[in-house]
């Protein structure tokens, strides 16, 4: 046993079994999914070891920056940063934990924005857990499944523009009234930087007030409603 983020013990997991960290503001829905993944026979044959539980998005990276688990369970909807963002920041910690978000977020540009940016897997919430449990082992071993429901919910917005994470966490401040001074200081940039990084989201997404970009950004499901920015 090792110490883990609250002072319990953390399970040391046995040769060859995979660890893991779920992610999710209700503490119901983590409950289940650790008894499931740490059941053996459901997923793994061994069960996986659930090293923490996450209820929002700073504590999501701090367990997974301790860690490093094999497996990060990820809702999107979490307070304190959202899953997109959180995905965008723990690529650069752990690099070579599995990545699997399951939400009933419905808006097809965040999802199809986190597929481009290389997720390892997506289901929806809504969806079934038997495919979840199914397609773990794929996942953990360097596979990649997206769910027929996420599927569809991007395909329906095909022609949504797709944002690079620096321009999605702009639009997000803009939309939620930040002066440009403001977003300088969030970004580490210079004012003269954070209007040039406006106006190319503006010019993207061919829109002329902030009025239009909230339409725009609503209507392709660009706003990530999540974002503590």
């Amino acid at each position: 046993m090792s110490s883990g983020m609250d002072g319990t013990d953390t399970p040391i997991p046995l040769p060859g079994q995979f660890t893991a960290v779920i992610a999710d503001d209700h503490e119901i829905v983590r409950s289940g999914l650790r008894t499931a993944l740490e059941t053996p026979g459901i997923v793994e044959d061994q069960g996986l070891v659930v090293v923490a539980e996450a209820g929002d998005g700073f504590e999501t990276l701090a367990a997974t920056k301790q860690y490093k688990p094999d497996l990060l369970l990820l809702d999107l909807t979490m307070p304190l940063s959202g899953g997109a963002e959180v995905f965008n920041d723990l690529r650069r910690w752990s690099p070579e934990t599995k990545v699997v978000v399951f939400s009933s977020v419905t808006a097809g540009g965040i999802l199809g924005q986190l597929i481009e940016a290389g997720v390892d897997g997506m289901f929806a919430k809504g969806g079934s857990n038997q495919m979840l449990y199914e397609k773990l082992p794929l996942i953990l071993r360097g596979g990649r499944f997206i769910a027929p429901e996420c599927l569809e919910t991007i395909q329906q917005q095909s022609e949504s523009v797709s944002l690079t994470p620096r321009e999605q966490q702009t639009l997000n401040m803009v939309i939620r009234g930040r002066t440009t001074k403001e977003i300088a200081e969030a970004q580490g940039i210079s004012p003269r930087t954070a209007e040039k990084h406006r106006a190319s989201l503006m010019s993207k997404l061919d829109v002329r007030s902030v009025a239009e970009l909230m339409t725009r950004a609503l209507k392709d499901g660009l706003l990530d409603e999540n974002s503590e920015f």
